[in-house]
């Protein structure tokens, strides 16, 4: 968000109004306007890009932790009879264990069952074998680790003997942005307890040492 977009939210917050600058120089007058009382709510994942000043006029401020797998399952099976696509709860529990605690992921993985029970089972019923079946053809394994996910622990492993390894150095073997492994692959493989940071760089738990 722009400085200017930001300041302009400042009175609105405060004050419930809007100040809108017409013209310029000389010839420049504000022109206000009253707002009805509004709640205003904001997400992001990365509040530390927020100024202060913006993060604290907001009154509450929430930090959301991933979902649980049964949260994830209820969503599943809400999901699916959104779709009109009947299953068993096992199926549901499947496919939220391999979602990475996301809802949204749990939501795309569910389409890609329907797809592949519907095209390749010729049925509108997903079962766990339906769900196995679509994820090992999408290379997701149990643990909801994908093909990119187990590159990036293996090339930790063999070619930096488990750590540390800075950052540069894993986009430049795995061919990555930078960005994408710390945005997209990181954030799921610290909570899943299978990689650390260290002051160094980052490297293998055992527990990832025992699945690469």
């Amino acid at each position: 968000m722009s400085k200017t977009v930001e300041e302009f939210l400042y009175p609105a917050m405060e004050n419930f109004k809007i100040d809108f600058v017409v013209d310029k120089g000389p010839y420049a007058k504000t022109i206000n306007f009253n707002l009805k009382p509004f709640t205003l709510i904001g997400a992001t994942t990365r509040s530390g890009l927020l100024t202060t000043p913006l993060r604290d006029r907001f009154g509450i401020l929430y930090h959301l932790e991933f979902y649980g797998e049964e949260d994830l399952a209820t969503i599943v099976q809400t999901s699916a009879g959104k779709l009109g696509v009947d299953g068993q709860q096992d199926a549901f529990l499947s496919i939220a264990r391999r979602s990475r605690g996301t809802p949204r992921i749990a939501n795309r993985l569910l389409r890609r069952v329907r797809d592949y029970a519907q095209v390749q089972a010729n049925k509108n019923r997903i079962d766990c074998a339906i769900v196995d079946m679509t994820m090992k053809a999408l290379g997701i394994d149990d643990l909801g680790l994908d093909d990119l996910d187990r590159r990036l622990l293996r090339v930790i492993k063999t070619h930096y003997a488990g750590g540390p390894v800075g950052i540069e150095a894993l986009s430049a073997t795995l061919n990555e942005e930078p960005d994408t492994i710390v945005d997209v692959l990181e954030p799921y493989l610290l909570k899943a307890g299978f990689l650390r940071r260290t002051g160094r760089g980052r490297e293998l738990t055992e527990e990832a040492k025992k699945i690469v």
